[in-house]
């Protein structure tokens, strides 16, 4: 799915969004300020490394190196078409490192900005579940990005573009992923400094590795937090149909939030295997409207698994991945947890492996109607370690509970 504005078309910015280009830049070190000085005739000449890693210097390549690793671009280097660019896999003769090139289209101002955005977000930003930047090209009117190549391609990819001989995700493997994720984006939330609002999270944009360790990607939209006494960033609407927070969609400020309520969108997805937005769905292409009126019964949450899945999933952990997804999506920003909170109920859900059950599956209707002995002790370990669990499980529980305002009998109940 290719990026686009979340209402109406793109246009080249004016005013305010200009004005929020320079704040981006102007919000950098300034032993960065080289990077921006560029035009579509100049080549990059420097690089600004990572604050908590001095060594650390993206590779400028020449676009006859990347061509070459590429095999000119042909068809059979093509990896996939995002909104402002084409990606492909190549080789680095020197290193024979395998790498994803990212071809901008410079054709339209926002390309250009993308690039700028991207190089200088990826320099300073370095995490486990980020994608890494290798290097760039900006030379004459090129604009190339290189990164790690993610061999298993994107998230969305293994949720709705499954071929007839490969294996749907399993519950454990969606909740590492989402655990993941999670912690890249608390990342860019609460450790990096200055912090940055992701602005583009979606399935797409969530990339694995071999062994299907996620890591974000695509920066070209991201925004530094507020500061002092601000509370949001004043942009343009940007971002992928279906993701985007309503708040923001109406009045244009972003804030962590917005980027809450967009991994809310991806979990959802992880759990029923539904695209965020679907055409062919008519009235239910809206995949957060359809979802919505199930997270008010906890009865209806097995109606929101993937059928792909065959009924292999803990219908204990189920409830609570839906619970925190219903949070997530809430309506009022203010009610929704923060990212910290997340990695934390995210961790212990990904840490409890199920073990599918080889007979006397349980119906759909009966995971949902509560928790049973077996599926508790599919998801717990055994004897010693299980008060440790439970323990868990409870801190879990409370964590949650702090966030709710005070009269409200379920999490998701909040914007009911």
């Amino acid at each position: 799915m290719g990026r686009c504005p979340c209402f109406g078309s793109r246009k080249k910015g004016k005013g305010k969004a200009n004005d929020e280009e320079n704040n981006n830049r102007n919000s950098l070190p300034d032993n960065n300020n080289s990077v921006s000085q560029r035009s579509s005739g100049h080549r990059l000449e420097e690089h600004p490394k990572e604050e908590s890693d001095g060594s650390y210097k993206a590779h400028i390549f020449t676009f006859r190196e990347l061509a070459t690793a590429t095999k000119n671009f042909r068809d059979e280097t093509f990896i996939g078409q995002g909104g402002f660019g084409t990606v492909y896999k190549g080789k680095i003769e020197i290193t024979n490192q395998v790498v994803a090139v990212k071809r901008l289209d410079t054709t339209g101002v926002q390309g250009e900005k993308e690039f700028l955005v991207e190089v200088l977000m990826l320099s300073l930003l370095r995490h486990p579940n980020l994608v890494s930047m290798i290097g760039y090209c900006a030379e004459g009117d090129q604009r190339l990005l290189v990164y790690e190549y993610m061999a298993l391609g994107s998230l969305e990819s293994h949720l709705h573009d499954i071929s007839p001989d490969e294996e749907p995700l399993d519950w454990n493997t969606r909740m590492i992923i989402a655990s993941g994720a999670a912690k890249g984006l608390n990342y860019l939330h609460h450790e990096a400094k200055p912090s940055v609002i992701y602005r583009d999270l979606k399935s797409s944009n969530i990339l694995l590795d071999k062994d299907f360790h996620p890591k974000l990607s695509d920066f070209g939209l991201a925004k530094f937090g507020p500061t002092g006494d601000q509370s949001y960033v004043a942009t343009r609407v940007m971002g992928t149909q279906g993701y985007c927070a309503p708040e923001y969609a109406s009045s244009g400020k972003l804030t962590m939030k917005s980027d809450i309520y967009s991994f809310g969108v991806v979990l959802l997805e992880l759990i029923t295997g539904r695209r965020a937005y679907d055409e062919a769905c008519g009235p239910e292409r809206h995949l957060v409207d359809w979802a919505r009126p199930m997270f008010r019964d906890k009865r209806s949450f097995p109606r929101l698994v993937d059928p792909q899945l065959n009924g292999q999933y803990p219908g204990s952990a189920l409830m609570m991945v839906v619970e925190l997804t219903a949070m997530c999506l809430r309506e009022e920003p203010r009610h929704r947890p923060d990212a910290g909170d997340i990695v934390l109920a995210l961790d212990y859900l990904s840490t409890k492996q199920y073990t599918p059950k080889t007979s006397n599956m349980p119906s759909p209707r009966g995971m949902g109607s509560g928790e049973s002995p077996k599926e508790i002790s599919a998801i717990l370990p055994k004897d010693s370690q299980r008060e440790q669990a439970v323990a868990e499980a409870k801190l879990w529980g409370e964590t949650w509970r702090q966030r709710r305002q005070s009269g409200q009998s379920s999490p998701v109940e909040a914007d009911n």
